[in-house]
């Protein structure tokens, strides 16, 4: 037997299956089945094993029950199998393969939806408490822009008062000052009289 080429599916050695020559007792209905005749019905004629035969071929049973690749039929399994067991049991496998396949993606799909929704609700979760957030950081800036104005409102006072203050001060030292100026012109007034009279005092006495 020629080994079979490298391919990607898995399956058992082939089994050849010759004709059954022995004949069937007439209560031949009630009678077990082959291992490899899952349909339980005699295999047709066909030439070296698996060739073609008379039997319904593949495409045209899968365009009569109106299935696609992706969904192997039963019945289109059952008569691959009545025409060659190997090929049979290589499209059971192949069918449980796309099974598989499609579970696998199904579940992969699920789990990105359910992914998908997680990441979406903890978006709205964030986004929530983000808004939150913006809105406590906005009250607390209004906090602190009416603090400022308070105290710009205090130091202008205070540099009011002090301004009051300061030309007041200024004003009573220019008063002490002219007093001064005035107390000393009249001192040295009184001191020039003094002296005027004593000069004159002295001249009439000589």
């Amino acid at each position: 037997m020629i080994p079979p080429a490298d391919s990607l599916l898995k399956y058992d050695t082939p089994v050849l299956v010759s004709r059954n020559t022995e004949k069937r007792s007439p209560k031949g209905v009630g009678g077990r089945h082959t291992a490899m005749d899952p349909a339980g019905v005699q295999h047709p004629q066909h030439q070296n094993g698996c060739g073609a035969s008379t039997g319904a071929a593949g495409p045209e049973a899968a365009a009569e029950t109106g299935q696609g690749d992706g969904h192997m039929p039963h019945e289109l399994i059952r008569e691959v199998t009545i025409n060659c067991a190997e090929r049979g049991l290589l499209l059971l496998r192949v069918r449980d393969e796309i099974r598989m396949t499609i579970a696998a993606y199904q579940t992969l799909y699920e789990s990105s939806v359910a992914f998908g929704m997680r990441k979406a609700l903890q978006a709205e979760q964030g986004k929530s408490d983000m808004e939150r957030k913006i809105a406590d950081l906005e009250t607390e800036k209004r906090d602190l822009e009416r603090q400022v104005n308070e105290q710009k409102a205090k130091c202008e006072a205070t540099e009011k008062r002090e301004s009051e203050r300061r030309q007041v001060e200024e004003k009573k030292h220019n008063e002490e000052i002219q007093f001064l100026k005035r107390t000393n012109q009249q001192l040295k007034v009184k001191e020039h009289i003094c002296g005027f009279l004593l000069w004159s005092s002295g001249d009439s006495v000589s």
